[in-house]
């Protein structure tokens, strides 16, 4: 496994080996030892398992109080997936962080707690799968608008308006959102 950092030091992209023949292929997603050599000690409580067609958007989500941190992957289909830094004391606060996540190219993204997140589907449909160290606590949910001016997230939309949750509609700018000390 490669795990590489991106502009925001604490969210890595992960490159998983892959050992493929004529019949298909197998690949480790979680090894505890292997993410503690990387510097990530993690304990996952909580799976999750979503499925959304072409140009729906699902973000930015983040959990105030019990802040989770999220090992995400595609494992059908392709997103572009995106960690915010909501800490105001660190040197990126308000800064983000995209890359493609694929079924093809098997890629995961370590979004630590403290941080937004939020993905695009770019094919048809995507299956995107996540690990979760905190468990989901709706009352301490939180979400940021994805198109929010001072974040200036450059999403690779394909149609003028993405397809929102209604949550995802009502969310508050960073300005006037609940952000981590």
């Amino acid at each position: 496994m490669r795990f590489l950092p991106t502009e925001i030091p604490e969210v890595l992209l992960i490159e998983p080996q892959v050992f493929g023949d004529s019949r298909g292929f197998f690949m480790e997603t979680w090894h505890a030892a292997k993410f503690a050599a990387a510097g990530l000690d993690l304990n996952f409580v909580q799976d999750n398992h979503s499925k959304s067609i072409q140009a729906t958007l699902r973000g930015l989500h983040y959990q105030i109080s019990k802040p989770q941190g999220k090992l995400v992957r595609v494992i059908s289909g392709e997103v572009f997936d995106v960690a915010v830094d909501l800490r105001k004391s660190s040197p990126t606060f308000g800064r983000w962080v995209g890359d493609i996540l694929s079924a093809e190219n098997n890629k995961m993204l370590w979004v630590p707690p403290g941080f937004a997140h939020g993905f695009y589907v770019l094919s048809p449909e995507a299956e995107f799968v996540y690990k979760c160290t905190e468990l989901y606590a709706p009352e301490h949910e939180r979400c940021i608008r994805w198109d929010d001016p001072e974040l200036g997230i450059t999403w690779p939309l394909q149609v003028q308006a993405p397809l929102l949750s209604a949550k995802d509609l009502a969310g508050a700018s960073l300005a006037e959102a609940e952000l981590y000390p």
